[in-house]
């Protein structure tokens, strides 16, 4: 048998494994499966955000108590006005204090609604986080069976195939199937192809006669460009 031949067959019977691969790929039990697991990786980072946020807040709040109270004593002074007004205190002085504190109390009120509104939303968020991920909990439990029995449901036929591959393999250039399985990793397929107008069949890249001397014999070559196997008939 030809290294032509030894590869072809190879490539033949790979081929029959990518479509059982791709058939178990493209079930809805895989997409399920594979969907609730991301959520689940993603779901801690959410939450370490949430909680950043819900810190940021808890500072904001102490900060607006800090200031609610700064103002509390300053309106402290106000309580004895009467007697100071009678001493003959400057009134206009104490409606500059008064009309100050009351503009601060407004900024503050405008703080306060902005930041009950922010915590509303976070509190929102996490019940949101909070459903998400134990429906994502449940269904990656679920579907991780059903996925695994789909799994097992065409392994006998996978582990035959893949025998078949390594009987082929045995019968093959090492160093060619070393590059073969190399290619395979970056899921291109096919990995051989049949010279087509003296270009490579996959890139299209020309092929200089002194290269195209060597497809006799059922060798084959590897394209300069892309690195994929071509042979002749």
């Amino acid at each position: 048998m030809s290294e032509l031949e030894i590869m072809l067959q190879y490539q033949e019977v790979d081929g029959k494994i990518r479509a059982i691969e791709q058939e178990i790929a493209a079930t809805e039990e895989r997409k399920k499966f594979i969907s609730a697991r991301k959520f689940l990786e993603k779901a801690s980072e959410k939450l370490e955000l949430l909680d950043n946020r819900a810190l940021s807040l808890e500072r904001s709040a102490a900060s607006l108590t800090r200031k609610y109270l700064e103002l509390a004593d300053s309106l402290s002074e106000f309580s004895a006005l009467d007697d100071l007004v009678e001493q003959g205190a400057d009134v206009s002085f104490y409606k500059k204090q008064a009309l100050s504190i009351s503009e601060q109390l407004k900024g503050i009120k405008a703080e306060i609604n902005q930041l009950i509104s922010a915590i509303n939303a976070a509190q929102k968020d996490y019940a949101s986080l909070k459903q998400q991920t134990l429906a994502a909990q449940k269904q990656f439990k679920e579907y991780k069976i059903k996925y695994s029995d789909i799994k097992e449901s065409r392994a006998a036929e996978l582990d035959a195939l893949q025998r078949q591959l390594a009987a082929i393999e045995k019968k093959g250039n090492p160093e060619v199937f070393a590059k073969y399985k190399a290619k395979r990793r970056e899921h291109i397929f096919p990995i051989i192809g049949e010279l087509r107008e003296n270009r490579c069949p996959f890139c299209g890249m020309d092929l200089p006669i002194a290269l195209q001397s060597h497809l006799s014999d059922g060798r084959v070559i590897e394209c300069d460009s892309c690195h994929r196997f071509i042979y002749k008939k």
